[in-house]
């Protein structure tokens, strides 16, 4: 295991090459974790934005029940090609380098849909942000993680999701403020420019991932910098895994090697998010199906805030109790829940409780999207591991999405909840037969388990 001890310096700053002072160590950390848990608000922040302000986009823009339906999935058809794409790019050029550039995607994305003038602008403009959020999800948590030592890993990249799920309901509020005013809705979309410029600030000047260096054979460097920044990375583990691991990029994913990862990443990941985009992005459609139309907006804020207490949650206990426990039960027990409301569309308590226990579950489950993928990966293959399964997480969730407010106006809700329950039992099923327990282990060890299917 390569650290090194504190060194005790009171200067501002240190010379090159030389150890870094208590204080420039923890200064990276926590620009390193903010700039990382801003950039997952902001993904939330985008998607969220979208609920409230549909109607206004939708009147002011003149979009059909398709257009409407591509506005929503938009994005999430971005994330299927930006996932791939940044994951790759990080793998084989670097994390730093990738890590600033998506982030000034979402900075120009942001202000042009203040000026779009009709929805195929709109839907381009968040197709290309969409591309962004993919770049963010297989750079971001994969750098902290490379940065994380074993031991609080999973709360600490847990705690990623309770800032996507803050920054969704911040959109909320945000959204909730505008709906009365006209042409609200340009103001509410475009206002993720400020968070954008507040993290692209905090992007700057943070350094390469040592475990990447280690993954190319840039043993002097790595070393240099865990040296420098008191690093926790058992070096020999990732030198070995280096040698095991020879083949790399997309076709990697599918060899014998890594398949059972790449398999129980992208299933699980998009069994959870599939209902809960589809469901968030068109909830007044959903409650007014329901025939509960006057207290959409009420529950849309409630909706948001469970989440938020149900993802805290998950971070709390990621760590206490396991990977696996959090993942695999709470699948089971929100599937139930989407087919009581289907049974019951008629009982309030029904749908009040049941909406309510999918949402709280779903998202404490929802913890482990930050944190399961880039275990599962070795170094030289996790962004592009991550990107992937991103990618196929919103082919799920962009198609429900899409397909979400058709099967409202031609099936009922009552179908769509059916839909949403079986899609939960296939990642309960996935789960339990693939998901490894990867807590408290080293990098490179949790991804050996993963292959061994330990």
């Amino acid at each position: 295991m390569a650290t090194t001890p504190v060194t005790e310096q009171n200067e501002p700053s240190t010379p090159p090459g030389a150890p870094a002072t208590e204080r420039e160590r923890k200064r990276l950390h926590t620009k390193l974790k903010l700039a990382t848990q801003i950039g997952q608000g902001i993904d939330g922040y985008i998607i969220g934005g979208i609920g409230l302000a549909m109607s206004a986009i939708t009147d002011d823009l003149h979009l059909s029940s398709m257009e409407q339906g591509l506005v929503g999935a938009s994005p999430l058809i971005g994330i299927f090609i930006g996932g791939p794409l940044f994951g790759r790019l990080a793998d084989r050029f670097g994390r730093r380098p990738v890590f600033l550039m998506d982030m000034l995607i979402f900075l120009i994305g942001s202000v042009l849909q203040f000026f779009v003038a009709d929805g195929p602008q709109l839907i381009l403009i968040r197709l290309v942000m969409g591309v962004a959020i993919g770049g963010e999800y297989a750079i971001g948590a994969p750098l902290l993680s490379e940065y994380a030592g074993r031991l609080g890993r999973g709360r600490l990249l847990a705690s990623l999701e309770i800032s996507w799920y803050l920054g969704y309901a911040l959109a909320t509020v945000v959204g909730a403020l505008f709906t009365s005013v006209d042409g609200g809705w340009r103001w509410s979309l475009a206002s993720s420019a400020v968070i954008a410029v507040v993290c692209v600030a905090l992007r700057g000047g943070i350094p390469e991932s040592a475990r990447w260096l280690l993954s190319r054979g840039r043993r002097d460097e790595a070393e240099a910098l865990i040296e420098k920044y008191g690093i926790e990375v058992d070096v020999e583990a990732e030198l070995d895994d280096r040698d095991e691991v020879r083949q790399d990029g997309f076709r990697a994913l599918f060899s014998r090697q890594h398949l059972r990862s790449t398999v129980f990443a992208s299933v699980f990941w998009a069994a959870l998010v599939l209902p809960y985009f589809a469901i968030g992005t068109f909830w007044t459609e959903v409650f007014e199906a329901l025939h509960m139309g006057d207290n959409a907006v009420a529950a849309l804020l409630v909706y948001s805030f469970t989440a938020v207490a149900g993802v805290t949650a998950g971070c709390l206990v990621v760590d206490r109790i396991g990977r696996r426990k959090l993942l695999i039960p709470p699948f089971w027990i929100t599937a139930a829940c989407l087919a009581l409301v289907a049974v019951w569309p008629s009982s309030t308590p029904v749908i009040v409780v049941g909406f309510l226990f999918f949402i709280f579950l779903n998202a404490a489950s929802s913890a482990l999207t930050a944190v399961y993928p880039l275990e599962v990966f070795p170094t030289s293959l996790r962004t592009t591991g991550v990107g992937f399964a991103t990618a196929m997480s919103r082919v799920g969730a962009a198609i429900g999405t899409f397909l979400l407010p058709m099967g409202l106006d031609h099936f009922g809700a009552e179908f769509v909840l059916l839909i949403g329950a079986g899609v939960l039992v296939v990642g309960a099923l996935v789960s339990q037969f693939l998901a490894p327990e990867t807590t408290d282990l080293d990098l490179a060890r949790a991804a050996r388990t993963a292959r061994e299917g330990a």
